[in-house]
């Protein structure tokens, strides 16, 4: 449909330029009726276009943020997890990440909720979520998983949650990774 409106502008275009020894049905039009036609013509292609980039959704994908945050000689470490939410994002995804309640506690001296966690990670807040406290993170993401269709950046195989989740704590689902030699991987 996008390009039909370059087509018509192209066609309007001509018939406002063309020499009067061709005979155009259009070129008994005004040049500037012609002219306001294809610039009409671009404008519609052009918000097309960008509803068009703006559709394409992104697709999203999980982080266990509580394990993420121990890649890195098993010290917990945000700066890790803010880098693959930024290498993910840079990639296409929409990563989002889900944390257990004690990781305040890992990375300062004290409770850090969602709000907190998606500055720190440079996301919206509706893409962070810390567990409320007793509760482990696993359930959230996993059903977080299931319901959106991302896969998981995680170590944990999930054991504990296959009879509950047995679509989403599959090994097809979850994609491991690690730091090694300075630099965050992830495995295919």
């Amino acid at each position: 449909m996008r390009v039909l409106w370059v087509i018509l502008a192209l066609i309007f275009l001509a018939a406002a330029f063309a020499p009067p020894s061709l005979s155009l049905a259009l070129e008994r039009l005004p040049r500037p009726a012609l002219l306001g036609a294809a610039a009409f013509s671009l404008l519609v292609w052009g918000i097309a276009h960008v509803k068009a980039r703006r559709s394409r959704q992104r697709k999203p994908i999980l982080i266990d943020g509580s394990n993420v945050l121990h890649w890195r000689n098993g010290e917990p470490d945000l700066v890790l997890v803010k880098q693959l939410v930024q290498t993910l994002a840079q990639a296409g995804y929409a990563p989002g990440v889900v944390f257990d309640a004690n990781v305040g506690y890992k990375i300062s001296d004290r409770f850090v909720n969602d709000t907190r966690l998606a500055k720190m990670l440079d996301l919206p807040v509706a893409q962070v979520m810390v567990s409320p406290k007793g509760v482990p993170a696993d359930p959230f993401l996993l059903e977080a998983a299931r319901d959106t269709g991302a896969a998981i950046v995680t170590n944990d195989r999930f054991r504990d949650w296959q009879e509950e989740f047995p679509d989403t704590a599959n090994a097809a689902r979850l994609i491991r990774g690690g730091f090694k030699d300075g630099a965050l991987y992830l495995e295919p």
